[in-house]
């Protein structure tokens, strides 16, 4: 396989993901993300701040996890 080939099936790998995710999200699968413990949330009279510390840890552990799976089969 060429590395032409190569980049093209990693292209369409990642396109298959982020069709997938996109299906989870809209079928209300994913209802729990964002909503972890740890993730800050303040709401106040006229102001919401939200900031998802444990969603992007978790989402950094997938992503890191998958990228190295994908750097030892190829």
């Amino acid at each position: 396989m060429t590395p032409l080939q190569r980049s093209g099936l990693a292209i369409a790998a990642a396109g298959g993901l982020i069709v997938a995710a996109g299906l989870l999200v809209a079928s209300g699968a994913l209802r729990w993300f964002g909503r972890l413990p740890g993730d800050i949330r303040i709401e106040r009279d006229q102001v919401r701040i939200y900031i998802p510390l444990a969603s992007m840890l978790l989402l950094s552990l997938l992503a890191s996890l998958l990228l190295h799976l994908l750097r030892r089969f190829w």
